[in-house]
């Protein structure tokens, strides 16, 4: 934990599109980020951009450092990226950001071996890590351009606390994060995400997402 109490957060892929977003949003909310990529001098300079409370390390180092890990990598280096930080992430959380594209189809759902990535995750990470799955429909460029995304955010764990974590996180980056039960529900998530590619193609648009109607904000997670 940081001073003000807030966990540390490394995002691993955080020199991408998504994770760069997330590094913009929570950092800004007062939370300390640590930037992960397999280059450390990547994620130095990416760091960089961001001012205090934002440092880059490896992928490794940045597990290491961080209470909540969030892994915001391509569907092809997520296994691998899985089994090099598995040692530092044992008993903290670990929220699986990513989706099973399979280019050029990224429109077309298609669902990875395990159903989900998250599955996969926890299968790979083991019991004693705490997976949680989430940030899938989220538009990136509204984060990096300093908004929030303009939808909800579907959290699925099947550990509560741990998904009552990551809400709270979600509601810093859109209009608010909703619990989405256990984490073999994440595939609906995930494969939404090949949905929201196609209308945003379709109808040219850009960070079509989804809001759940008919919620009271106070429902349990």
């Amino acid at each position: 934990m940081n001073e003000s109490g807030k966990p540390v957060i490394a995002i691993i892929g955080g020199t991408g599109d998504l994770g760069s977003g997330l590094a913009a949003s929570w950092s800004k909310a007062g939370y300390r980020i640590v930037i992960g990529s397999r280059s450390r001098d990547k994620a130095l300079e990416s760091a960089a951009k961001y001012g205090a409370g934002v440092s880059g390390e490896d992928n490794v180092g940045a597990a290491r450092l961080a209470d909540i890990v969030v892994l915001a990598v391509p569907y092809v280096n997520h296994d691998q990226t899985l089994e090099e930080i598995k040692a530092e992430v044992q008993g903290k959380i670990v929220v699986d950001a990513v989706v099973p594209l399979a280019p050029p189809k990224v429109s077309t759902v298609q669902l990875p071996p395990d159903g989900s990535a998250a599955l996969a995750a926890k299968r790979l990470l083991g019991d004693n890590v705490r997976v949680v799955s989430a940030f899938h429909n989220v538009g990136a460029a509204k984060l990096r351009a300093g908004a929030r995304a303009e939808c909800d955010v579907l959290v699925f764990s099947d550990d509560r606390e741990a998904r009552q974590a990551v809400i709270e996180l979600a509601n810093v980056v859109a209009l608010r994060g909703v619990g989405g039960g256990a984490l073999a529900n994440s595939v609906a998530a995930e494969a939404m995400t090949s949905v929201l590619i196609w209308i945003n193609r379709q109808y040219k648009v850009s960070g079509a997402g989804i809001v759940i109607s008919g919620l009271d904000i106070k429902d349990p997670s």
